[in-house]
């Protein structure tokens, strides 16, 4: 069976599985309670910075996906692509995390592939992607069983077809799915060229409660079109792709509902002139 090595292991977030349980159950001690959805969890927005700023907020979301029934696959939307972007899928073999492999669903991928073009990532060439990878020693810890479908989308509509038509053929297949959607917010300050509102505390509010909320609504309304010319717009998510395509997929699935599990920037862990925003969002 071919494996997909972790690139981002033992920099991004704990290389070992010792140290990799160790700060997991660390962020076990703060986790938020969930939101008291309408019906059980269809997927969710989650981050993907380093562990030091975002693990516990991605922990946090798949706590709370962890209240419905084990998933058969898991199928995670991700990568920083621009709108003429192509689309990325691994569809067979292994990917490694500290925690053990995660085997891919290759009858789901081979599904896509009949009716997509996307560009194949197998063990031996692939390109580093922190947007999915630093999700799946979390997926391990909580669904050990599952198996998962990678794929990048770009911000572009067809993302949003994709993502419906995952819904589709998880029914026709009777796969029982969850859908993750992996995206920063606003990237705001010198490091990114991007500071519209100067600096100091005026920029930090503005980021808060004007930038990143417009797009956080979006998601939380399952305004999955909307999210992505939002962001391209604003600048105010880095995978508006990705998210889309969760959102597409969660209310294909019945989903008709977003909550807000917790918000809050790269500063509120470690403050500087530039910074990045986070949101962890359950549908249901």
């Amino acid at each position: 069976m071919a494996i997909r090595r972790p690139h981002f292991a033992g920099t991004w977030y704990p290389g070992t599985e010792p140290e990799c349980l160790r700060t997991i159950e660390s962020f076990s001690l703060k986790v938020r309670t969930c939101p008291n959805g309408t019906g059980s969890p269809k997927g969710g927005i989650l981050p993907h910075a380093g562990w030091h700023y975002s693990g516990q907020m991605a922990f946090n979301v798949l706590s709370c996906l962890k209240k419905g029934p084990n998933p058969d696959t898991i199928v995670i939307f991700g990568r920083h692509l621009h709108p003429g972007g192509k689309n990325y899928i691994m569809a067979e073999g292994e990917w490694a995390t500290p925690l053990g492999n995660l085997p891919i669903d290759r009858a789901f991928a081979d599904g896509l592939l009949n009716e997509f073009s996307f560009k194949i990532e197998t063990d031996s060439n692939s390109d580093p992607d922190n947007t999915i990878e630093l999700q799946l020693p979390f997926i391990k810890y909580f669904f050990p069983q599952t198996m998962i479908l990678p794929l990048g989308v770009p911000p572009a509509d067809f993302s949003v077809q994709i993502g419906q038509r995952v819904a589709q053929l998880s029914k026709s297949m009777q796969r029982r799915v969850l859908i993750l959607g992996s995206t920063d917010l606003t990237h705001y300050g010198p490091n990114y060229d991007f500071a519209p509102q100067g600096t100091g505390a005026q920029a930090l509010t503005w980021v808060k409660e004007r930038n990143d909320k417009q797009v956080i609504d979006l998601m939380l309304n399952l305004n999955a079109e909307e999210v992505i010319q939002e962001a391209l717009h604003k600048g105010n998510a880095c995978c508006s792709g990705a998210a889309a395509a969760a959102i597409a997929a969660v209310k294909e699935l019945g989903g008709r509902q977003g909550d807000l599990v917790d918000y809050y920037t790269s500063y509120d862990v470690r403050p500087d002139t530039s910074f990045v925003g986070y949101a962890g969002i359950v549908f249901s």
